[in-house]
């Protein structure tokens, strides 16, 4: 304030109290807001220097802003006081309201502690309400909407040199411990906007702060960097979107308004609906892909939290939409590079096996069917002499092999057709491969391998596995072949592969042997494979060798 007595107040410097808090209240960040509080202690106030002593996590007070002297200025700020110190100060001296007023008398023993301070020079006071140079006057600043030592402690406002060189009179006390109040809200409101993200994961126990600043939600939640929806919670409308930010609407290429005509529900990928209904509402996560206006899909982590509109009122549902395309892309390439071969770009030998496998199955012994009959039909499943009910009678199944909803692979019997259809494995071996590898080099080699799995890949159905197993062994598996179909496709594929291959600038050829086996349930994968390997090399040594090469 100015310099004039009390209690008469010039409507000026009101005025500028009104700016200095509105100045607060007004600031981008928290650094600006921190920083407004103290200018306005200097310009509204008629202080000469005030410090912002903020509280850290930790407990601890940091200086945080300063002004009216560069030098005192680059002497304390960033410096940190222990909250003992603090707690120490604030509990002596003088209370003026919530104010804390040390005089100089007192403020001696406080020269060697630990929080952060600046001492300036002069003579002793020429009368009793004189400002000496070591007073110390605290505002302290406590959260918003409960005031005193019964509140939290966000920090407080250090003054320093009145400039009528007096004691704060009635109005200047009353005109201080207001400002320490609203620069209370004001920082409190910076911290909801700066930190949106750990408002999030607060946001119940922090409900009636949001509500008591509902304006800085709302720019929080229309700036933020990331995708926000608010949708309904419960009754006939549950799920529908009622509100977007605009980082959601860039991210799915859709303005707000079509926005209110869904839900998730309806912008979620078919296959992440299950995902989606399976989230929990109240703190549930979840990685799906959401489904843009050009018809592509984008990966997202969504987070919801819920919020209440009032203490007995509706409650909404709080989204958080974080793109992470780029991360799913990442792991999606690991996991490929993982399960396919890195020259030809086909599934390798474990994923081969992995295939395999998830169509086989290992038959139970008799006791694990009888027992999981007795679950399955919640009574015995053979009576007192041995013979088995007859479930067809009952509702259940005419026959029950142990295995709940598989279909069990066969394999065609006998060596003529019988058309039976069955999983088909053809090993194919190069012949003359390694002679390609010695004379032109690994480069040629790599190239022939690379175009073999080419040809093999276009000359299976869509649906067929072609992997390579190892150096120059691949395998083909075909489901729904019966035996003349299998033959017909290894001549189809021993045909593609015969024919000239441009390899580092010449054609080579190479020929292939093909062995084919038949995965039935009860076998292993390994099982599968010797049997197709075995039966490959009976094929190449039937054949006679200058003929392997042309097929």
């Amino acid at each position: 304030m100015e310099t004039e007595s009390e209690p008469y107040v010039r409507l000026a410097s009101l005025r500028q109290l009104h700016q200095a808090m509105a100045g607060m209240n007004t600031a981008r960040s928290l650094a600006d807001t921190l920083q407004t509080v103290a200018d306005g202690a200097v310009s509204a106030l008629g202080y000469e220097m005030a410090c912002v002593n903020l509280v850290r996590p930790d407990g601890d007070l940091v200086v945080a802003a300063f002004s009216g002297n560069s030098a005192a200025e680059a002497l304390v700020t960033g410096r940190v006081g222990s909250r003992v110190s603090w707690e120490r100060r604030l509990s002596m001296g003088e209370a003026w309201g919530d104010l804390r007023f040390i005089p100089h008398t007192e403020g001696w023993v406080l020269d060697e502690d630990d929080v952060p301070q600046w001492f300036t020079d002069g003579p002793a006071p020429r009368f009793e309400d004189e400002w000496h140079p070591s007073d110390r006057l605290f505002a302290p600043m406590y959260t918003p909407g409960v005031q005193g030592p019964s509140g939290e402690l966000l920090g407080v406002i250090s003054v320093d040199r009145p400039r009528n060189g007096r004691h704060p009179g009635a109005w200047g006390r009353e005109a201080l411990q207001m400002y320490a109040f609203q620069a209370a809200i004001a920082i409190s409101n910076a911290r909801l906007r700066a930190n949106m993200q750990r408002a999030l994961v607060r946001l119940e126990r922090e409900q009636q702060a949001l509500r008591a600043s509902e304006e800085s939600f709302r720019q929080a939640f229309e700036y933020a960097p990331s995708g926000m929806a608010i949708a309904e919670m419960g009754g006939d409308q549950h799920g529908r979107i009622l509100r977007t930010n605009d980082a959601l609407c860039r991210l799915l290429g859709r303005p707000a308004s079509a926005m209110r005509r869904y839900s998730f529900s309806d912008l979620v990928h078919p296959e992440d609906i299950g995902t989606l209904l399976r989230t929990s509402a109240e703190g549930g996560r979840a990685e799906l892909r959401l489904g843009r206006r050009d018809g592509s899909y984008v990966w997202v982590s969504l987070r919801n939290s819920v919020v209440a509109d009032a203490a007995d009122g509706p409650r909404f549902l709080l989204t958080h939409v974080e793109d992470i395309e780029e991360r799913k892309r990442r792991e999606l390439q690991l996991a490929h590079r993982a399960s396919h071969d890195s020259l030809t770009g086909l599934p390798n030998s474990a994923e081969l096996r992995s295939r395999l496998s998830a169509r086989l199955c290992q038959r139970p012994t008799t006791a694990g069917v009888i027992e999981s009959l007795d679950a399955a039909y919640g009574h015995p499943a053979f009576d007192v002499n041995g013979h088995g009910f007859d479930f067809a009678s009952s509702g259940g199944a005419e026959t029950y092999d142990g295995f709940d909803h598989h279909v069990h692979t066969v394999a065609p019997e006998g060596g003529q057709d019988d058309g039976t259809k069955g999983l088909a494995v053809l090993f194919c071996d190069l012949d003359g491969f390694k002679s390609i590898n010695d004379r032109f080099g690994h480069n040629a080699g790599d190239a022939v391998l690379i175009e073999v799995a080419r040809r093999l890949s276009r000359g299976v159905r869509d649906g067929d596995t072609v992997a390579r197993l190892g150096g120059d062994e691949f395998v083909i598996l075909a489901d729904g072949l019966g035996k003349a179909d299998a033959q017909d496709l290894a001549v189809r594929l021993r045909n593609e592969i015969i024919q000239p291959i441009r390899a580092e600038g010449r054609a080579v050829r190479v020929g292939a042997s093909f062995g084919i086996g038949w995965a039935h349930c009860g076998m292993t994968a390994d099982e599968v494979l010797k049997s197709a390997d075995e039966r490959m090399y009976v094929e190449k040594r039937s054949r006679p060798k200058q003929h392997r090469r042309a097929g």
